[in-house]
């Protein structure tokens, strides 16, 4: 582990994490593809994968303001990647789906992000890698602490 790792606490040794690896699968995906979507869009598009949902019910599942929201889904809808459309008897909601482009670009992406934690697997061992997993898979019990 890089010394500069040694004395971070929990909570940033996850974020430098996170980023590291967020950063390796974007630039895995512009490597091999014309079109490039932020972060934010593939979050927003694991929303709606296989799923139909309203805008207001992705807004509610992420943690970007309704606004932030709306501006992704509009990026995403001019790169062809979902279709918005209005929802039976409801003039208020708007439905969100992927398109044909949309799935097979997010199956891509999954297939990158597969092979990033193969690499991981390679280097500290199906163990460590299955046993992270599994602690992030457990409820914290932190959603509810005050902030």
């Amino acid at each position: 582990m890089k010394v500069e790792l040694q004395n971070l606490d929990v909570i940033d040794l996850l974020n430098e994490r996170h980023v590291i690896l967020h950063r390796l699968a974007e630039d895995k995906w512009n490597e091999n593809n014309d079109i490039y979507i932020s972060n934010s869009e593939w979050y927003i598009l694991a929303r709606i994968y296989k799923k139909q949902p309203t805008i207001s019910d992705v807004t509610k599942s992420v943690d970007f303001s309704r606004q932030a929201t709306h501006k992704f889904i509009k990026r995403l809808e001019e790169k062809g990647l979902v279709q918005v459309s209005n929802v039976e008897h409801s003039k208020k909601h708007k439905a969100i789906r992927m398109t044909k482009f949309g799935e097979v670009c997010y199956e891509k992406n999954e297939l990158l992000k597969a092979e990033i934690e193969q690499q991981l697997v390679n280097t500290i061992g199906e163990e460590q890698v299955t046993a992270l997993k599994n602690i992030l898979k457990l409820d914290w019990e932190m959603e509810h602490l005050e902030a």
